[in-house]
């Protein structure tokens, strides 16, 4: 077989994808192949059938013997079960045998058991199998009683079959991409595909797709180690720091997936209805006050990313500290080695990011970045290095969603980053890079205007240079972005594709949070902004993504140290949220209040969902019937009052006026005086 370490490989595609062909092409450098026909032969009056049939039949070599299942659909178990080792089979396709497993002939029958015995008969299949089968379920579902049927069956003999195949490839446009590589294929591995002639036998080589790598980042076999800082345990004399802070843990190793990452992802939403019920459901906790003012919003946030009107406080968070420099003007006024000697920081478990990562039950992940050219000079990344580092940090996020992190919060400390943000918010925001340039501070606390200045200049020049260049979400990565941008953006779509939210507090995140909006658009609805730190860039940034801060601390520790530090809040918020009880006081809201009390542990709908049996204006307003027992127009009546004022006169009342104007006696005589009451 020409794909080694491969012994069944199942071939899926739609109508005239290339699907037979490109299977043909796995198998053609063996001289005796055994065709197993699935379908029946074609009847007199169908002459386009006989037509397809008869393309396939010369498109086979005269070495191969073709061999039919289509008078019974067992056989095609049996001959796979009775295959030799050094046999080669060919199996097109499995559409054809479904359709005679559903033919009345054949029916009553099992058909689940019998793809259960074609699955057996694949799994223990010593011989070389190729098996062909038409993708269902990328269009309409079919009008028919007997269309719904076969899509059905197919889908589940596909489903069935590539689970115990080796390798599962999807052919569309003649195109084929692996979708479940071989254990003993690191990477993707695609066969020359062959056209149909007999006299020129096709090649029989197979061509390794080498991934696009970036320096440092994909070229890596295994992520970086993640971190577990924690805090020394309190001691009754002086602590002595006498054990490390972190238990490093190896992340698995890298597999190419032959992710796309492209504009126009179509990736899921937060739950639209889950975060207004948790807001209406805060109305009625049992809380002394007004309630919890601003974090009302992170309960909403997280009621919609969790789904639930009652979110749980978030626990498992991996903090993803991006350490990438920018040459160039871009880093003027840093002092050199210092990102570095921060990464190195919280490696070893230590500095404010790490320790406050401890405070909070934080894992760590210092990811390395690779280093952006000067922007005032060139592009900042070649356009291959950009592919390589949105697919790993949309990597790091599956891993970081797979070791059951439920937050994750993004951080920075390369040198150079705000220039490099300053120019993506230009590019994507139009904005002015003097007014998103945040001011330059040495490590003494001085004020170094001179370096933004230069920083300015720069991010002018580098927009100048690109000024006729693409406006693309990747192509701005290129240009003016850099490697950490580039990897931010890469796990912020990662983690919207795993329904996993974000925490930002810096120009690095908002900037990928631009740029993943471009990608795609549902993104920046997974972003939470706790703070903005009182940096242009990242008020700018968080108003035209629609992201409203918490609070307004002005911390400035670095990027990521104030949505650690605000995480014992937010948590406090949640749990709150979730488990204080309604108020004794107050019933049960909804869109019409019941006559009587629904049973203990019913749940009330909530403002935002309307009970079911609601049949619009006569339950909403509660029509009510009027003194002739008929039932009045109630939708125009004025409400009652709640205080004090002249209220609806009671038809019951004794003391009403005889003519009927509902005013007591003596009543209109205190109002008008005895004046008018004599002239009455």
């Amino acid at each position: 077989m020409s794909v080694d370490g491969w012994n069944t490989v199942l071939v899926l595609g739609g109508i005239r994808s290339g699907k037979s062909e490109f299977a043909e092409s796995l198998v053609r450098d063996t001289t005796a192949v055994r065709y197993v026909a699935t379908a029946r032969q074609a009847e007199p009056d169908d002459p386009e059938w006989a037509a397809r049939i008869e393309a396939h039949q010369l498109r086979r070599p005269a070495g191969w013997t073709t061999e039919e299942t289509a008078e019974d659909p067992s056989r095609l178990a049996e001959l796979i079960a009775g295959a030799a080792p050094d046999d080669t089979l060919l199996v097109d396709d499995l559409g054809g045998w479904v359709t005679v497993l559903l033919d009345p002939v054949h029916q009553p029958a099992d058909d689940r058991v019998t793809i259960a015995e074609l699955a057996a008969a694949i799994r223990d299949c010593t011989a070389r199998l190729v098996l062909v089968s038409p993708e269902v379920g990328l269009s309409l579902v079919p009008t028919t009683t007997i269309g719904r049927a076969f899509t059905d069956a197919l889908g589940t003999t596909n489903q069935v079959v590539a689970e115990v195949c080796d390798a599962v490839v999807l052919v569309v446009a003649g195109q084929p991409t692996w979708l479940k590589p071989g254990p003993a294929q690191p990477n993707v591995v695609v066969p020359s595909q062959s056209g149909p002639s007999r006299s020129a036998p096709a090649s029989t080589e197979i061509a390794t797709e080498q991934p696009v790598t970036a320096p440092d980042v994909a070229s890596r076999v295994a992520s970086p180690d993640v971190l577990t800082p924690h805090l020394p345990e309190p001691e009754p004399a002086p602590p002595v720091d006498s054990s490390p802070w972190s238990a490093p843990t190896m992340m698995l190793p890298m597999v190419a997936t032959g992710l796309v990452i492209q504009t126009g992802m179509d990736l899921p939403m937060p739950d639209e209805y889950a975060g207004p019920q948790a807001i209406d459901r805060l109305a009625t906790l049992d809380l002394p006050g007004a309630g919890l003012g601003n974090l009302e919003r992170v309960v909403g946030f997280a009621a919609g990313t969790q789904g639930t009107p009652t979110p749980r406080p978030w626990r498992a968070v991996r903090v993803l500290l991006l350490h990438g420099d920018h040459d160039g003007g871009a880093a003027a006024g840093a002092t050199a080695g210092e990102s570095g000697r921060r990464a190195d920081q919280a490696r070893a478990g230590k500095g404010p990011l790490a320790r406050l990562a401890a405070e909070v039950g934080a894992s760590l992940q210092v990811v390395d970045a690779p280093t952006a050219a000067p922007i005032e000079d060139g592009p900042a990344l070649t356009a291959e290095a950009v592919e390589s580092a949105l697919r790993y940090g949309w990597r790091l996020a599956e891993e970081a969603v797979d070791d059951g992190v439920e937050v994750i919060v993004l951080a920075s400390c390369g040198a150079g980053t705000e220039a490099a943000t300053a120019a993506v918010l230009a590019a994507t925001a139009g904005a002015e890079p003097a007014a998103v340039l945040g001011r330059v501070i040495s490590p003494g606390g001085q004020v170094d205007d001179a370096a933004w200045m230069v920083r300015c200049a720069t991010v002018r020049d580098a927009l100048h240079r690109s000024r006729r260049s693409p406006r693309g979400p990747k192509d701005i990565l290129a240009e003016l972005g850099g490697g950490d941008v580039a990897i931010a953006a890469g796990i912020l779509l990662g983690a919207t594709a795993r329904r996993t939210p974000v925490l930002l507090d810096g120009p690095v995140g908002v900037a990928a949070g631009m740029v993943s909006r471009d990608l795609a658009g549902q993104s920046r609805h997974w972003c939470l902004l706790p703070d903005h730190g009182g940096h242009p860039a990242v008020r700018l940034a968080a108003d035209v993504l629609g992201l409203t801060p918490l609070l307004d601390l002005k911390l400035d520790l670095g990027e990521g140290a104030t949505a650690l530090a605000t995480l014992p809040l937010l948590r406090t918020a949640l749990t709150l949220a979730g488990s204080v009880g309604g108020h004794p006081s107050l019933a049960p809201s909804g869109w019409a209040e019941p006559e009587d009390e629904s049973p203990a542990g019913e749940e009330q709908p909530g403002r935002h969902e309307r009970p079911d049996g609601d049949d619009g204006d006569e339950q909403r307003f509660g029509a009510e019937p009027g003194r002739d027992g008929t039932t009045d127009d109630s939708e125009f009546d004025e409400p009652e009052p709640a205080g004090p004022g002249p209220t609806r006169p009671d038809p019951t009342d004794p003391d009403r006026d005889a003519d009927g104007s509902g005013t007591r006696t003596g009543e209109f005589d205190a109002w008008a005086g005895d004046g008018a009451s004599r002239g009455a």
